[in-house]
């Protein structure tokens, strides 16, 4: 086996692809100059997608490699799962698995996945059926690397080359990388996890270095990318614009509902409460990931076509009652809601169809129970499951293609929509109304291990 690479090869040969794929999407107008000098969240996601993209169109070995760029000096060395560090090996798998298919598109086909992946309209009438998930699946991958601080920290300094290059007016990037989050593991002495009151008193807001690393906004994807017009209701506040009654009691309902889903998220969740020590940011994304989803399934509904959030204590909040700057996030929580529900459904009814054909059928992996455990650990993570099952099955090669054709479509679906909640996450904790906030409650919460 070849030796490791390190960590910092491996992220300073991803920046140096990743300045030129910002290029190239601009040369081919899939990104202007007003938008890379924008602090749009959704970039931190586009940046990286497009870089996979990009890096699966060049690829010319089997299985697929990435080579480093090379100085006068450097020997060649080509980026493999023989090499890869430990950290980015989920990485390299999820892309590797899709690059086959991204080389067999046809070039119109191929301009459509840039745009999906761009928030973008596709230009075809009729939509490839692998795109969307080819798509939610670089997302996916781009979301997890778009959360590691050693990328945030030189993330400017990658749009700055793209908006350079080519000429034209310049501009300065306006993105800054946010600030470290790291939490305190004492819980407060005087506070149970599960105690939510309907009126909280206000804390005096935690230093900025305490702030989770949360860069990016919600998306509300028709199709797995579609996301620019959504993002841009999620900016984050802006220091000198006032605040949107932090402590109202319509904002107060929101974000206690979601914090006690966060208590027991973390309490049943042994994976979170292991990250609690390794990994706190990481842990406090996946709980409120998760927590979005149990608050969005059980305290959601709809009256008069429009949803409403049910609290802890039963009060109900209408839209009407939201303040406008978090109406986009209610909506984008209801519509999550409707979509996994719909999910767990379709879960049913496909169980209830196979067992229908074959009483001692196999079922699946219900789409919710592997959108679960993306939004916990991982889209490298289930990916790693699913090729561990495939390896033990004994189904024959046909039985294993239609197998196989239908659980891509059912994890294409459960990646998308984890991508959508992830987004949603990501953008609720660059609210004020929850961000100051978030400090108290993650010493809270750390307290559920003791």
């Amino acid at each position: 086996m070849s030796e490791r690479l390190s960590e910092a090869q491996v992220s300073d040969a991803f920046h140096s692809y990743l300045k030129s794929s910002l290029t190239q999407a601009k040369a081919e107008r899939l990104l202007d100059t007003d938008l890379l000098s924008s602090a749009e969240a959704d970039l931190m996601i586009t940046g990286p997608a497009l870089c996979l993209y990009f890096a699966a169109l060049r690829c010319t070995t089997s299985p697929p490699s990435v080579p480093l760029p090379r100085s006068r000096t450097s020997v060649h060395i080509d980026l493999s799962s023989d090499n890869c560090p430990p950290p980015f090996i989920s990485f390299l798998q999820v892309w590797s698995r899709n690059v086959p298919a991204i080389q067999s598109l046809s070039p119109e086909q191929n301009h459509d996945l840039a745009r999906i992946i761009c928030g973008l309209d596709p230009v075809s009438n009729v939509l490839h059926p692998q795109l969307n998930r080819i798509a939610a699946e670089l997302r996916a991958v781009a979301i997890e690397i778009s959360q590691r601080r050693t990328f945030q920290d030189r993330y400017a300094s990658d749009l700055q080359a793209a908006i350079d290059g080519g000429g034209g007016v310049s501009v300065q990037a306006s993105f800054v990388p946010p600030p470290m989050y790291d939490p305190s593991p004492s819980p407060s002495p005087n506070r149970s996890p599960g105690s939510v009151s309907k009126s909280l008193p206000p804390p005096p807001a935690p230093p900025r270095s305490e702030y989770l690393n949360a860069p990016m906004s919600p998306t509300t994807p028709s199709r797995a990318g579609s996301s620019r017009s959504v993002a841009s209701s999620f900016a984050p506040d802006s220091p000198s614009s006032p605040s949107f009654a932090v402590d109202a009691p319509a904002i107060q309902l929101i974000r206690e509902t979601l914090y006690a889903s966060l208590a027991d998220v973390i309490s049943s969740h042994r994976h979170i409460k292991r990250l609690l020590v390794q990994d706190p940011p990481r842990a406090y994304f996946a709980s409120v990931a998760l927590a979005i989803l149990d608050v969005a399934l059980t305290r959601t509904t709809s009256e008069g076509g429009e949803v409403v959030v049910i609290g802890v204590l039963g009060a109900h909040l209408t839209l009407a009652q939201c303040p406008a700057p978090l109406r986009p996030f209610m909506c984008e929580l209801g519509a999550i809601g409707a979509a996994a529900r719909a999910a767990e459904e379709e879960d049913t009814m496909l169980a209830l169809e196979i067992l229908e054909g074959d009483a001692g059928a196999e079922l699946p992996t219900p789409r919710m129970e592997r959108m679960r455990r993306m939004l916990e650990r991982g889209v490298g993570a289930e990916h790693r499951r699913r090729r561990s099952s495939a390896a033990s099955s004994d189904s024959d090669e046909d039985d294993s293609a239609e197998e196989e054709s239908r659980r891509r479509s059912i994890q294409g679906r459960a990646i998308a929509l984890a991508n959508r909640i992830n987004a949603l996450a990501l953008g609720m904790t660059k609210l004020r109304a929850f961000r100051d906030r978030q400090n108290e409650v993650f010493k809270i919460l750390a307290g559920i291990m003791d």
